[in-house]
């Protein structure tokens, strides 16, 4: 704790002055994030660093295994945090983003490993789909594989989950908002997106597209015209 108290000291003195045009405009007028990312709790993955993201750019939600419960079954802070973000603050780009070497991946995949752990283990009921996909969508990988693959099929799932929250539903019928998967190797510092039209993850180039797991594009089932009252 000394350490990151000496941290914050240095913010206070070091990095706060050079920024504190930006941090006066922020506490002025308020925030306005372009996107949305939810993301592992894992210590080793810092969206704002990745992202290289100044304050007021990100609005982040952080939990085990970066899971989105869908909206039917749990209220509390993901679902509150979903909401606010798209009602309230107009983010119109979601982020939901795994990563290699996951220990809620690793437990989902190895159950043994939540002995003693009831609330992770009802917490991780809702990665069940990636768990089934990949065991019997993938049964000749090793276990550290299978981790990799429940990783990656979590965000998959979770971008399912995403759908069913009627803010994010209301946005998507809309054309307004746009939904992203991502995979984030720590050992290589590589970020993978989600392509929606192939299902396949594909790593982020400057010089190439950015692949999107659902394009904002309006979206209504009903093919019937609406004509507005006669005056």
């Amino acid at each position: 704790m000394n350490d990151l108290i000496g941290r914050v000291l240095s913010f206070e003195k070091a990095v706060f002055p050079d920024q504190s045009a930006l941090y006066a405009k922020l506490a002025q007028h308020g925030q306005s994030p372009k996107a949305l990312m939810i993301s592992c709790a894992d210590s080793r993955v810092v969206p704002e660093h990745i992202m290289q993201a100044a304050p007021g750019d990100l609005f982040v939600c952080r939990n085990a295994g970066n899971i989105v419960p869908p909206s039917s079954t749990q209220m509390g802070g993901v679902s509150s945090t979903v909401e606010y973000a798209v009602a309230a603050l107009g983010v119109r780009d979601i982020i939901i983003c795994g990563h290699s070497d996951c220990g809620a991946m690793k437990a989902l995949m190895n159950p043994e490993m939540l002995n003693g752990m009831p609330n992770v283990a009802a917490w991780l009921r809702h990665s069940h789909a990636a768990e089934c996909v990949v065991r019997q969508g993938y049964p000749e990988l090793t276990n550290e594989e299978g981790v990799r693959a429940a990783a990656l099929e979590n965000v998959v799932v979770q971008l399912q989950h995403l759908r069913t929250h009627p803010s994010v539903a209301a946005g998507i019928a809309r054309g307004e908002i746009t939904l992203h998967g991502w995979f984030f190797d720590i050992g290589a510092g590589a970020m993978y997106a989600l392509d929606g039209s192939t299902g396949r993850f594909a790593q982020i180039q400057a010089d190439e597209p950015l692949p999107v797991a659902h394009a904002a594009a309006r979206h209504r089932a009903s093919d019937v015209e609406y004509l507005e009252a006669a005056e």
